[in-house]
């Protein structure tokens, strides 16, 4: 068994639509690999993937790389993937398997309060992130995270939310007009997303013109 680094926090037809999405993204990452697969979801809402067959230790490091891996020893210095839990002025914490706190000085994304951070780089609750830990209680933002949300900032603009597959953000963009407003959807995790505009869009109109039909964490990027 892989457990994920993402969750599937919601419930209802909202958890039943997600893990139908997930399965096929499954489904595909595995090819034709030779393996039957069952999802779940753990008491902590982490996404768990049983792989049986002769090629499942190919399979389980196909869904660790391309989704993270929450194991339940974390080793000094290697990296992992924890979901954006909460954030104090004294750093963020994320969720991988236990809880791992990132002080305001290891975040290494400019100036400012967490809060502030967290603002300007549009970072919605549980969207994953990469970290590196540390014993000694000082884990950072990995270099490859920061390079990632600085990118967003250099770019056209961006409107991340939660809560959603990326097919109901796709179809919540289609409803309010603005699919002409958009480059794409990003999928940042199962129920993360990230809306990249285009040019001439406006990421706060845009949040403003969808927020009522999706009942999300939205936050904007703005360049």
């Amino acid at each position: 068994m892989v457990v994920l680094a993402t969750k599937v926090y919601v419930s209802g037809d909202a958890k039943r639509r997600a893990l139908d999405g997930l399965q096929s993204l499954v489904e595909n990452a595995l090819g034709d690999l030779d393996v039957e697969f069952d999802i779940g979801v753990r008491h902590d809402d982490f996404v768990s993937v049983t792989v049986e067959g002769e090629d499942e230790v190919v399979a389980r490091n196909v869904l660790a790389e391309e989704w993270g891996e929450v194991t339940p020893n974390l080793r000094d210095g290697d990296t992992y993937v924890g979901t954006l839990e909460s954030w104090d002025d004294d750093g963020v914490v994320l969720d991988a398997g236990q809880e791992v706190r990132i002080p305001a000085a290891e975040l290494g994304l400019g100036p400012g309060r967490p809060e502030q951070v967290v603002e300007r780089f549009g970072l919605v609750q549980h969207m994953p992130m990469e970290f590196v830990y540390a014993d000694d209680g000082s884990s950072r933002l990995s270099d490859d995270e920061r390079d990632r949300l600085f990118d967003w900032s250099r770019g056209n603009g961006r409107v991340n939310v939660n809560s959603a597959t990326r097919g109901e953000v796709r179809a919540t963009v289609n409803r309010a007009g603005h699919a002409q407003d958009i480059v794409t959807v990003e999928r940042l995790g199962v129920l993360e997303q990230s809306i990249v505009c285009t040019e001439n869009t406006d990421p706060p109109g845009l949040l403003a013109s969808i927020g009522g039909y999706i009942p999300a964490e939205i936050r904007c990027v703005i360049p």
